[in-house]
């Protein structure tokens, strides 16, 4: 069996953390999760609920209003987004770099609905294919989703983990901030350290991340890459990004 790419590394780790039995989703043009969660329906979470937004097969709404309905009940239970900045407290940005907003850097399309579900579900995974410092920040240029909000507003959950190629970092709530919580082999706590923006918490060593098994790469190859050519939910991404079966 071929090593796997860092795409199937990502969609591995994604996928431990959903749930059996809950609603898990991700939105449009999320690959990488959208592989994670077919993963986990046919591994460890058989009875979970997934919902690939954009995918014909695995998006049973007509429009994304009733998805947001669904959130916004607390019937969601994990939610996978992603950010082009991250910061220790669990902002991110998806809307523009620079200091002044009126004539930004950089202006992106931003997230639809993406910073209502980050309130409304009630775990968020946030993932990033590039781990460094610029991605990585002590303060985000601006904030599309607050991390930690007062203790007076209504909030059915937040951020839960973020998931790179380097590690996997998880939300301290009573701090407020981002903690290492693993390392992917073969990185070094040191290496994800360094491609760290803010202060990890680390005082030694950070445990490292259970490898992938040999189960889970072969349902990832011979069932989830298929399905997902078949069903059309990113079928050029899953025949370029995970290994045929053999």
């Amino acid at each position: 069996m071929t090593a796997p790419a860092p795409e199937e590394l990502m969609a591995i780790h994604l996928s431990r953390e959903v749930r059996d039995g809950e609603i898990s989703a991700c939105g449009a043009l999320s690959m990488i999760p959208a592989a994670g969660l077919l993963l986990a329906k046919h591994t460890h979470a058989p009875q979970a609920d997934i919902l690939i937004l954009g995918s014909p097969a695995f998006f049973p709404f007509r429009t994304s209003r009733q998805f947001h309905y669904l959130a916004q009940r607390g019937d969601l239970g994990l939610f996978f987004v992603s950010g082009v900045q991250i910061d220790q407290q669990g902002n991110y940005n998806l809307h523009l770099l620079g200091q002044d907003h009126d004539h930004p850097d950089v202006r992106f399309p931003g997230g639809y609905g993406g910073g209502l579900i980050y309130y409304a579900a009630r775990r968020t995974v946030v993932f990033r294919t590039e781990h460094s410092p610029r991605v990585f920040v002590e303060h985000v240029d601006f904030i599309s989703a607050a991390g930690v909000t007062p203790p007076h507003m209504l909030r059915l959950g937040g951020p839960s983990k973020v998931v790179t190629p380097l590690a996997t970092l998880a939300m301290d709530r009573e701090a407020g901030v981002l903690k290492l919580e693993s390392v992917h082999p073969p990185h070094t706590t040191e290496a994800v350290v360094a491609a760290t923006g803010f202060d990890l918490g680390v005082t030694g060593a950070a445990p490292q991340t259970a490898p992938p098994t040999a189960e889970e790469l072969r349902v990832l190859r011979a069932v989830v890459r298929p399905l997902m050519m078949e069903t059309g939910t990113y079928p050029d991404w899953a025949a370029q990004h995970l290994a045929a079966a053999g």
